[in-house]
């Protein structure tokens, strides 16, 4: 019975979306349109096949629901689905459609070297100079946190943005030293209502992308950054100061600055200690 009520969830009515609160509504919109054409549609472009026209009967519905509620065509969710839509029509048609323009850019080898450089230079900082940080550099860290990979297209991570100088002590309670410049990483769990058959772990595995991402950005653009937690006490106190609803779930942080320090990389494992099974 449990399975029938989580399907069901899956097949709303046009009158019970227009009736639901936007952010799952968009969401729903955003899961369902991938599920439902967005994986059919770049398979059968592969594949040079047609694609039947009942292939994008939920997005339609989901189109005319956006439009009755009168959400902007300028969502970026809106203007990737409509885009699908007209591959969609092309292959119903029987006709063909290029992705090649989509390959990524190719590489040179000062580019890998680079990527390299990134991945195996970043250390993490604990003391920082007194250097601001602009605005620009921190939007940029959160826009490759955007940019993780994210399960169904969910999009949930949200942020708080606490410079140091500006609310000093609340992020008391922490093992280090404070950094100028607190990146708190916020899930809105609304979004998750549009497909409960995700597993759990899932939404933890979300917001890891999202960090991982930020502290990479963070050593790309000259920062140092240390990805942190925080103790119960630490986030009700968040929680209160921003006032945030219980669906608005506080999970970990980075804080980022210009550094003042220079670790020696911890070493790891090897590949061959860490791969239990090579078939």
């Amino acid at each position: 019975m449990a399975d029938v009520k989580k399907e069901a969830r899956f097949n709303h009515t046009e009158e019970e979306l227009l009736a639901m609160d936007e952010v799952e509504f968009r969401a729903r919109f955003r899961e369902r349109c991938h599920h439902t054409m967005e994986i059919q549609v770049y398979s059968a472009a592969y594949r040079d096949k047609q694609l039947p026209a009942t292939q994008v009967e939920t997005a339609e519905k989901f189109i005319r629901v956006w439009n009755k509620r009168g959400l902007s065509q300028d969502l970026p969710e809106y203007k990737y689905v409509m885009k699908l839509m007209g591959y969609a029509k092309t292959l119903i048609e029987g006709g063909h459609v290029d992705l090649s323009g989509n390959a990524p850019r190719p590489l040179t080898d000062e580019m890998r070297e680079g990527f390299d450089r990134i991945l195996y230079d970043r250390r993490s900082v604990r003391e920082w100079t007194d250097e601001r940080v602009p605005d620009e550099v921190i939007d940029k860290l959160l826009d490759a946190g955007l940019w993780a990979a994210h399960a169904c297209n969910l999009q949930s991570i949200r942020y708080l943005v606490i410079r140091e100088e500006d609310e000093p002590g609340l992020f008391l309670g922490s093992d280090i030293p404070g950094g100028p410049v607190h990146i708190v990483l916020v899930q809105d769990m609304r979004v998750y209502e549009a497909n409960l058959r995700m597993p759990m772990y899932n939404r933890t595995l979300d917001c890891g992308a999202a960090g991982q991402n930020i502290v990479l950005a963070a050593h790309r653009y000259g920062l140092g950054g240390v990805w942190l937690t925080f103790n119960e006490t630490m986030r009700e106190r968040l929680k209160k100061r921003f006032e945030l609803p219980d669906y608005m779930q506080i999970m970990t942080y980075v804080d980022v600055g210009y550094p003042d320090q220079m670790p020696t990389a911890p070493l790891r494992n090897s590949v061959e200690y860490a791969t239990l099974y090579r078939i």
